[in-house]
């Protein structure tokens, strides 16, 4: 019976991801579009609501073709190793008081863990293809996410130290019982977990990995139907994950005035973290690759350090 609401469960949020992936496609469009003055998608359904749906089904509908002189078994199995972790990850995401996934006391470790993997169907689905496009592309995405999975990582060592858990249920408490989310003494770590994960996720103005201005589409260049679609839904998926984890460790996760349910509260403030991704995709241009590498290295490394060295004083001090 344990293993059936298991399973159960994984079904249940996999078609959720699915319903909130399609919308989060649509509605970076539309921000887009807005913020640059265009209408974004408005032919399919009132509002456009239906342009994504089209997309995928034509995506679905196209012929699946894999290159002659590729490594076929690595070739085929790239995008799923590439979405897996991504849901993996959401396992140990906690939506409100009463909803969520496993509640271990190590949910943050795991979180990290299993998301680094993703950077392994990047790899290979590069490596694979037997394009030098991809294979470029692919280099630069595991350097990319590598180094920037550092300062992601050392970020939330200071909410860690503050909380006193790796919990994730246990951190947003500990933020209930303070009476403030964690942005607040955490400021420093925000902006360094923020810009990080967008390194991460190869979103603009960090989307070296992909560069379609001059890798035609970086790692996925012979990607076709939906092994490429699987390779955005592992993109999207991801980005929604890390956004979850944003809202659980900065923001409060499910926290807000009671006249809204805590899922509510908790769906809105990972709207809000994407949508400043969506902003600054649409504002900024690329970032060249020693840029993005040395800004990195040299910047948010030392200021995600100089933020657990704080945080540690203040612990002491505060006793």
């Amino acid at each position: 019976m344990e293993y059936l609401m298991m399973f159960l469960y994984a079904v249940a949020v996999l078609g959720v991801l699915l319903g909130l992936v399609t919308f989060a496609i649509l509605a970076e469009r539309k921000v887009i579009g807005a913020i640059q003055l265009r209408p974004g998608p408005n032919r399919h359904g009132p509002w456009g609501l239906l342009q994504t749906v089209a997309d995928v089904m034509k995506l679905l509908l196209k012929e699946d073709i894999v290159p002659a002189k590729a490594d076929r078994p690595i070739f085929v199995l790239a995008p799923v190793l590439a979405f897996a972790p991504a849901f993996s990850v959401m396992a140990v995401l906690v939506y409100s008081s009463s909803i969520g996934g496993a509640d271990i006391n190590i949910g943050l470790i795991y979180f990290l863990g299993v998301s680094s993997m993703t950077m392994l169907g990047v790899l290979m689905g590069g490596w694979a293809s037997n394009n030098k496009y991809a294979l470029l592309g692919s280099i630069r995405g595991v350097a990319q996410m590598v180094s920037y999975e550092l300062p992601l990582i050392l970020s939330i060592i200071g909410i860690v130290i503050l909380a006193g858990s790796l919990n994730l249920t246990d951190i947003v408490n500990h933020q209930a019982s303070i009476g403030m989310w964690f942005i607040i003494p955490q400021f420093l770590a925000f902006f360094v977990y923020m810009i990080s994960s967008i390194a991460e996720l190869n979103r603009a103005p960090f989307d070296l990995p992909e560069a379609e201005s001059e890798l035609v589409a970086g790692f996925f260049t012979e990607y076709s139907g939906f092994r490429f679609a699987m390779f955005m839904l592992a993109e999207y998926t991801y980005a929604i994950a890390i956004a979850g984890l944003a809202t659980t460790l900065f923001l409060g996760g499910w926290l807000g005035p009671a006249f809204l349910p805590g899922i509510v509260w908790f769906i809105l403030k990972v709207f809000v973290v994407m949508f400043i991704w969506f902003w600054l995709t649409a504002t900024l241009p690329r970032a060249r690759v020693d840029q993005l590498m040395n800004f990195g290295w040299k910047v948010l490394i030392p200021l995600a350090l100089l933020n657990i060295v704080f945080t540690a004083i203040y612990k002491v001090w505060m006793g």
